[in-house]
């Protein structure tokens, strides 16, 4: 009885592993979305839409620098002070809304500045002042006093005229007090109109209590040409001799 052989399966080949080669780094592994998810698997879209969506970022408050907290309140407050200094009260004759500036114009013509004496004041705190004294009490021993002066409020006016056109020097007494100095002439420095009108303020500055008649500018004209040539100070006893009254 022949013997029946046996099938043999053939032996596995053995098999080789690759060696990376030498110089390459070996495959990096396919990128990988948050929960695991590889970069090639299909999400659903609410997954895909939550992860995409930013994530909130929170907002820190600036807070306003102190100085310039300070800086404002500093100019508010000048605003407020410049108006209650030049606002005038918003009165009527100051400020009146929607008029036309030709109004203003005519209403102005009425005002203080029209006034004589207002000029005459302001020509007084400019030229005479610094001596004088805007009281009109002068300086004693330097600078006689305005204020009260016989020479101030004498019936005439041509001895006051003469002696701002023409200067002062020498020693002169008024309300019984001496006083030796020099006052500078004014003829070149002022006009008609402005000698005429600082002389009717410290006749008639009521603030002194002064009350007497007003100088004119023909009256300074006059006395201009008169005195055309003179180049010498006039002296206290050269203007006695003109009577008061003149």
């Amino acid at each position: 009885m022949s013997r029946q052989r046996k099938k043999r399966k053939p032996a596995a080949k053995p098999q080789r592993r690759e060696q990376p080669d030498q110089g390459k780094s070996p495959a990096a592994p396919p990128p990988r979305r948050r929960g695991g998810a590889t970069a090639h698997a299909i999400l659903p879209a609410e997954t895909l839409a939550a992860e995409l969506k930013p994530e909130p970022q929170t907002r820190t408050e600036e807070k306003i620098p102190r100085w310039w907290t300070a800086l404002a309140a500093l100019a508010f407050g000048w605003a407020l002070y410049y108006l209650a200094a030049y606002g005038g009260g918003f009165h009527p004759l100051v400020f009146t809304r929607g008029e036309w500036f030709a109004d203003i114009q005519a209403r102005a013509a009425r005002s203080q500045q029209a006034d004589p004496l207002a000029k005459g004041r302001r020509l007084y705190r400019r030229y005479c002042a610094v001596c004088h004294g805007m009281d009109g009490a002068g300086q004693p021993g330097q600078f006689p006093p305005l204020a009260g002066s016989e020479w101030v409020l004498a019936p005439g006016t041509e001895r006051l005229v003469r002696l701002v056109l023409g200067g002062l020097q020498g020693t002169i007494t008024v309300k019984g007090l001496p006083y030796f100095n020099a006052m500078l002439p004014w003829r070149d420095q002022l006009n008609d109109e402005e000698i005429a009108a600082v002389l009717t303020f410290i006749r008639r500055n009521p603030a002194w209590g002064h009350n007497a008649s007003a100088v004119t500018p023909e009256q300074a004209a006059r006395l201009r040409q008169e005195t055309a040539g003179r180049i010498e100070y006039w002296t206290p006893e050269e203007l006695e001799k003109i009577p008061a009254d003149r």
